[in-house]
């Protein structure tokens, strides 16, 4: 029988407590060097137990302990066979053989991961609904699994698996593949933001006017939507992919590029996993349908076509939820906030989000001068500052899409949403001021001129002073 015990964190200077080592078990902590001196970190593998860090953190997340109890019986803990059968279930494992079922080499030994996400990532997902919900400290304790680990979860949590009679390892395939397909190197539209905004759409989904009226396709729609509509984001815009002559460009006729993609893209990875193969053939190609439906919303350049629709719906009071399409489009409108909900949430989070969208802008720009393309609005690092953006983000986008669904949904969570970001928008205007206020560093001193020998000069030739 497994007993999980939750642990103080310990720090990486100081030393394993004896009477813990002395157990068998697994240690997770975050250091890709060595474990509080020991020679190797994958070395403690040989206990019973597995265990799991991040190298980004410089913290031990928590200690799983596994016991015996009841007489030390073998009976207490399962029969070998069983054993072996729960470790062929772990995510390591599956991870691993989703890579070769791929052909794709592993170059990199993976982290060893906790079967069951024991300790911290389990206690978060029981405030999953929570706006203050930590993404990136959910995706540490997950080993960088955070999307995997939420959208299950929220599938789970609905009964959806059972009502649809999703084949479980079907869907752990999709989703381990829906998070390897998004870019890590991406700054910004990586997996994180993903499970960022599939947590913000489950939010909203909880809401009062929507709950009492979505059905199980509506919630299960929306949160394939959430994990997968910036799905192989490449990092750059649709007018770089247009500049460039991508080939997205021209398969989509520079219409939605993007959004196009990460939409075919979800379809692909639903057809090779065969998630909805049980399904008739007629339900399936109208649930990939309305997820592009879903999906291709998120175009921010069609922002002001659906905010005006929006907006005529609610002036009219004609918004009917017993309506499969008037349901549909609440979606859409309910992804589209969540895409976009960072200047909404608490400064913490918020300020990390707007940090990673500007480096991704920035990156981009850095490329177009690179290759003497015209540089896209927002994206010349020399002329924008991050706090610059997000107040002409959050004054000419999100202000008028949040202020409208507040009329929609006028909750608790909408005027929270609306105050954070009222405070982040003044947070970054005082940062601007501040930062304009500050003089300027004072000029190099110049170089000295070195003397040189003395030379008859021509005509339009001038003398080197470096």
């Amino acid at each position: 029988m497994e007993v999980c015990y939750q642990l103080p964190v310990l720090p990486l200077d100081r030393q394993v407590p004896k009477h813990v080592l002395s157990r068998r078990g697994a240690i997770s902590f975050s250091s890709s060097s060595s474990l509080f001196g020991a020679p190797d970190p994958r070395q403690l593998s040989q206990r019973r137990g597995a265990i799991s860090y991040d190298s980004s953190d410089q913290t031990a997340l928590y200690i799983r302990m596994l016991a015996r109890l009841g007489g030390g019986s073998d009976s207490t803990v399962g029969s070998a066979p069983e054993r072996r059968v729960r470790r062929l279930l772990s995510l390591q494992r599956f991870l691993h053989s989703s890579r070769l079922m791929r052909g794709l080499a592993q170059l990199n030994p993976l982290p060893i991961l906790d079967e069951d996400y024991a300790g911290q990532a389990r206690c978060m997902l029981e405030k999953v609904g929570n706006w203050n919900f930590d993404i990136f400290l959910f995706d540490r304790l997950t080993n960088g699994n955070g999307l995997i680990t939420l959208t299950f979860h929220l599938l789970d949590q609905y009964g959806l698996v059972e009502l649809f009679r999703l084949d479980v390892v079907r869907l752990w395939r999709f989703l381990v593949l829906v998070q390897e397909d998004y870019h890590a190197h991406n700054p910004y539209h990586n997996a994180v933001h993903a499970a960022d905004v599939t947590q913000a759409m489950y939010c909203y989904m909880r809401e009062p006017v929507l709950s009492k009226s979505l059905t199980s396709y509506d919630i299960l729609l929306g949160l394939l939507a959430a994990a997968t509509h910036d799905l192989d984001h490449p990092g750059v815009n649709q007018p770089f992919l247009i500049k460039t002559d991508h080939y997205l460009a021209s398969l989509y006729k520079n219409t939605s590029v993007l959004e196009n993609h990460h939409w075919k893209s979800a379809v692909g990875l639903l057809r090779e996993t065969g998630l909805f193969a049980h399904l008739p053939a007629e339900d399936s190609a109208s649930l990939e349908r309305d997820l592009g439906s879903l999906i291709l919303a998120t175009d921010i350049s069609r922002q002001n076509d659906y905010l005006s629709k929006f907006r005529r719906h609610l002036d009219q009071n004609n918004l009917c939820l017993s309506s499969a399409s008037h349901r549909h489009f609440v979606l859409q409108m309910a992804l589209k906030c969540a895409d976009i909900c960072n200047p909404c949430r608490p400064w913490e989070l918020s300020k990390q989000w707007s940090d990673k969208v500007t480096a991704e802008f920035f990156q981009q720009g850095d490329v177009e001068k690179k290759h003497k393309l015209e540089v896209s609005p927002l994206c010349d690092r020399a002329n924008n500052t991050v706090g610059k953006i997000q107040i002409g983000f959050m004054t000419y986008v999100a202000e008028p899409l949040f202020g409208e669904w507040s009329r929609f949904s006028d909750t608790r969570l909408s005027q929270t949403m609306l105050g954070h970001m009222g405070l982040n928008k003044a947070s970054w205007g005082s940062h601007e001021q501040s930062s304009s206020s500050e003089p300027p560093p004072p000029a190099p001193p110049p170089p000295p001129v070195r003397a040189s020998p003395k030379k008859n000069l021509r005509e339009g030739e001038y003398p080197d002073a470096s």
